[in-house]
C-alpha cells in the first residue's frame, strides 16, 4: 500500500496552486496518495485545471477554515475547522502517516504539539533544516526556530534526535566516509574551545560530552557548509537566525553569478556550458530540493516548509514525510530518547549530589 500523506492546501503564499502542483507530482513519481485539506470547493476547481488529476491518488478532504500568516495565538485556537488541524488530526487518527504544510510556521508548531503531543522524553520538539556543503554531501541544523529560549538539556535532547533523523535519511552517507560510524555532532558557537560561548552552549558542551554519541566539539557558523559535521546543534533563536543569513547569502550568491554570466558570455559554446555549469549550481543550493523542515520530537510525522514554496518544494516535502513515517524515525527518537534517561538515572544514582 502506498503511504498516505495529508498536505495542508491552503498554507503557502499563493495557495492552493503550488500544493495542488506539489501533491500531482509527488502522487505521480513516488508511492505516495496524498490528501488535500482545504475548502473543497477551492480544491476542486483548481484541479479541474489538471487533466491528469482523475488518474492519479490524490485526493480532497474537506476543512472548512484555514490559517493565514497574520493570524494570532487566539485565532488559531478558534479556528477548530482548519486545514492544519484537519491535516494533524489525520495523523493522529492513523489515516495519514504523516502532514505537509507550507503555512504559518509558529501555528503549525502550536497545533503539532497540541493535536499530536510530544514523544516521551521530549520537553520541546525542534525544527531541523538541511543544508548543501562543498563537499556535495549534506548537514542538518537544529532548531532553527520552534524554541527561542532553550535550557542546556533541550540542546542535549536535539543533539539524540538529530542523530536519530540523520542516520535514518542519510545514512548511506555516512557509510562512504572512512572512518565515520555516525554523524558527526557539533554545538553551535563562537568558537572551537571548550570554554568558548555564552552561558548555554557551556553547559551544553558538559551534557553532550556525556551522549554516546559521535560529539566533535564546538563549531563556527563555516562549518554548517565545509562538511566536515554532519548535525550542528542550537538554541532556536540562533538557529533561525543562521538560516535566514545563509538564504540570504545563496539568493545574492545566485543573483550575482547569474549576472556576471550574463555580461561576460559572448560565444555560443561558452554560453551553453555555462548555462549547465549555472544550472547544476543553482540546483545544488536549491531549499525547494530539500523537502522543508522536520518537527522532530512531536508523536507524528509533520514537515513545515517555505510560505514562498513552489510546486517541487511541496512534491520533496511529501517524499520527505513519506520516508520520515515509512524509516520509523519517531520509533528510533523515542527508543534514544528512553536510553538517554535511563544513562541520567544511573549516573544520578551512582553519584548523588
Amino acid at each position: 500500500m502506498p503511504s498516505v500523506i495529508a498536505l495542508d492546501a491552503m498554507g503557502s503564499d499563493r495557495a492552493p496552486k503550488p500544493e495542488i502542483e506539489g501533491a500531482l507530482h509527488a502522487a505521480r513519481q513516488y508511492s505516495v496518495r496524498v490528501l488535500l485539506v482545504g475548502p473543497e470547493s477551492i480544491l476542486r476547481s483548481e484541479l479541474e485545471r489538471h487533466h491528469s488529476a482523475a488518474q492519479l491518488p490524490v485526493e480532497v478532504v474537506h476543512a472548512g477554515e484555514f490559517i493565514t500568516m497574520e493570524d494570532k495565538v487566539e485565532a488559531i485556537r478558534a479556528k477548530r475547522d482548519s486545514s492544519m488541524r484537519v491535516g494533524l488530526r489525520l495523523v493522529r487518527e492513523g489515516e495519514a502517516a504523516g502532514f505537509v504544510t507550507a503555512g504559518n510556521t509558529g501555528a503549525a508548531m502550536a497545533t503539532a504539539k497540541i493535536v499530536l503531543g510530544a514523544v516521551p522524553g521530549v520537553d520541546r520538539p525542534a525544527l531541523a533544516a538541511v543544508f548543501p556543503t562543498v563537499l556535495g554531501t549534506v548537514a542538518m541544523l537544529l532548531d532553527v526556530g520552534a524554541n527561542v529560549d532553550c535550557k542546556p538539556h533541550n540542546l542535549q535532547q536535539f543533539a539524540v534526535m538529530g542523530d536519530v533523523y540523520f542516520r535514518a535519511m542519510f545514512g548511506n552517507a555516512l557509510g562512504r566516509k572512512a572512518g565515520i560510524s555516525g554523524p558527526r555532532i557539533g554545538l553551535l558557537s563562537i568558537g572551537e574551545e571548550e570554554s568558548k560561548g555564552n552561558e548555554l552552549t557551556r553547559e551544553a558542551f558538559q551534557l553532550l560530552k556525556q551522549l554516546p554519541l559521535h560529539f566533535v566539539g564546538n563549531v563556527e557558523g563555516r562549518d554548517l557548509y565545509n562538511g566536515h559535521v554532519d548535525v550542528i546543534v542550537a538554541d532556536g533563536f540562533v538557529g533561525n537566525v543562521a538560516l535566514k543569513t545563509s538564504e540570504g547569502v545563496a539568493n545574492l550568491v545566485r543573483t550575482t553569478l547569474k549576472e556576471s554570466l550574463k555580461a561576460t558570455i559572448t560565444r555560443q559554446v561558452g554560453a551553453l556550458l555555462s548555462r549547465s555549469a549555472f544550472a547544476d549550481f543553482k540546483k545544488r543550493l536549491d531549499h525547494t530540493e530539500y523537502g522543508g523542515a522536520p518537527l522532530l520530537g512531536v508523536r507524528g510525522v509533520c514537515i513545515i516548509t517555505h510560505g514562498s514554496s513552489n510546486g517541487n518544494a511541496i512534491k520533496n516535502a511529501v517524499r520527505v514525510a513519506a520516508e520520515f513515517a515509512e524509516r520509523g524515525v519517531n520509533e528510533s527518537i523515542e527508543r534514544g530518547l528512553a536510553t538517554l534517561q535511563s544513562s541520567t538515572v544511573a549516573a544520578e544514582a551512582a553519584h548523588p549530589s
